[in-house]
């Protein structure tokens, strides 16, 4: 759980791989479509994403900071996206009609886009190698992470993040 700012293969020696957020069409919770990853609203964008329906308190330590962290950009957004197996119509209805009931906060359920994938190919073009965690990535307009950490939010993490936000906006 080390943060990733494209910099852990660097300090071996080596290029790291490009990684950049796949073109995904979903709808958040309030039913809006997004195209993503051009979609996003922000100039940069943070994206949260689990696996897990469990894994709600991890992305939990990051919404809780996100807030004041991004303060400072205005032009940069955040997004929620649960990350599941594609699945039938009515199966899809059922799951964001849960998590729809159990997010009273408008703004929240507008920034909560569930993505109902093949979620081989989204991991791998992320560099993503476990479900068993949740990740932050900075994505830039055109989807290229900028930087990327897993597992819940801690002063260091955030640091780092914050660092990427200075970097990123100059």
């Amino acid at each position: 759980m080390i943060p990733v700012l494209v910099a852990a293969t660097a300090a071996l020696g080596q290029s790291p791989a490009p990684r950049v957020f796949p073109k995904i069409t979903a709808a958040n919770l309030s039913g809006k479509s997004f195209a993503m990853p051009g979609a996003f609203e922000g100039d940069l964008n943070v994206v949260l994403i689990a696996f897990e329906r469990d894994q709600q308190k991890d992305l939990d330590t990051w919404l809780a900071v996100l807030p004041q962290l991004l303060a400072p950009f205005p032009k940069v957004g955040y997004y929620e996206l649960p990350t599941i197996a594609k699945l039938n119509g009515m199966t899809r209805w059922f799951i964001d009609t849960g998590m729809r009931s159990g997010i009273k906060d408008k703004a929240q359920r507008d920034r909560t886009i569930t993505l109902f994938i093949d979620k081989k190919p989204f991991k791998e073009s992320l560099g993503i190698d476990s479900e068993k965690t949740v990740y932050a990535m900075l994505l830039d307009h055109a989807g290229n992470v900028l930087w990327r950490v897993d597992g819940t939010a801690d002063a260091g993490k955030t640091a780092a993040l914050k660092a990427a936000l200075e970097k990123a906006t100059k």
